[in-house]
C-alpha cells in the first residue's frame, strides 16, 4: 500500500525473533501477550495505525533491537473468544533505530530514522535483470530438498516483488539471513540474497546455520 503524508517520529514495535516484514508485503500475527494486546489497542485507536516489527538480537526478554526494522500499518485485526488477536500488517517502509525510548508503556517504543528508505512508501519496486524461469529452477530444487510444497500457479502469476518478498518472508531461513533480506537496498539485491541462500543450502549449508554476517 501506499503512504501518504508524514511518517511519525516515534513508533512502538513489536520484537520478534525470526519475523520479516517488507514493504506492501503482509504479515499476518496473533498477538496474546497481555502487554503486546494493550500496544495493539492502542495502535488501534491512533492515526496511522503503525507498528515496527524488528528482530531482536537474541530470544531473551528485553534484548537490543537490531539497527533495521519495518513499519507496518494493520489493515486486519480479529478478537478471538479468549482475548487474543489475530492482525494483519501490510508494510509501509523500513526504519533504523535512531534511539529505544523509555516510558510508562509496558511495550516497547522507539524513535524511528525513516531517512535512506524513500523509496520504500511508494509503488511496486521493479527487478529488470531478473530471469525468472532460471530463479523458478533453483525455487523448486530448493522446495524439493526441504521437502517443501507451493502453489505453482499462484507463483507463476505473482508479480517480481511479491514473489521474491513471499518467499524471503516465508522460506526457512535464520535470523540474520532474514536480517539480510530486509537490509537489502533494492529489490535486485534481495532476489540474488535469496538465490544465493538457495543455492547455498542446495550445496550443503545448514539449514539454521546463520551465514551472511
Amino acid at each position: 500500500m501506499r503512504w501518504r503524508g508524514d511518517l511519525p517520529k516515534i513508533i512502538p514495535v513489536f520484537p520478534l525473533p525470526g519475523a520479516l516484514l517488507l514493504p506492501r508485503a503482509r504479515l499476518p500475527l496473533h498477538v496474546f501477550e497481555p502487554r503486546y494486546l494493550a500496544m495493539l489497542t492502542s495502535v488501534l485507536g491512533s492515526e496511522d495505525r503503525l507498528i515496527g516489527m524488528i528482530q531482536p538480537e537474541d530470544d531473551t526478554d528485553g534484548a537490543p533491537l537490531r539497527a533495521v526494522g519495518c513499519a507496518g500499518r494493520v489493515t486486519g485485526f480479529q478478537e478471538t473468544d479468549d482475548g487474543r488477536m489475530m492482525i494483519t500488517l501490510t508494510g509501509i517502509s523500513r526504519f533504523r533505530v535512531a534511539e529505544e525510548l523509555s516510558g510508562p508503556q509496558p511495550w516497547r517504543r522507539v524513535r524511528a530514522d525513516w531517512s535512506g528508505f524513500a523509496r520504500d512508501p511508494g509503488g511496486p519496486e521493479d527487478d529488470p535483470g531478473f530471469d525468472r524461469q532460471a530463479f523458478l529452477r533453483t525455487l523448486g530444487r530448493f522446495m524439493r530438498a526441504r521437502d517443501l510444497s507451493t502453489d505453482w500457479d499462484s507463483i507463476g502469476e505473482a508479480a517480481d516483488e511479491t514473489l521474491i518478498d513471499a518467499l524471503a518472508m516465508l522460506l526457512p531461513f535464520g535470523p540474520e539471513d532474514r536480517q539480510a533480506l530486509l537490509e537489502a537496498p533494492t529489490l535486485a539485491e534481495r532476489r540474488q540474497i535469496l538465490g544465493a541462500l538457495m543455492e547455498f543450502a542446495l550445496h550443503g549449508g545448514d539449514e539454521g546455520e546463520e551465514r551472511l554476517q
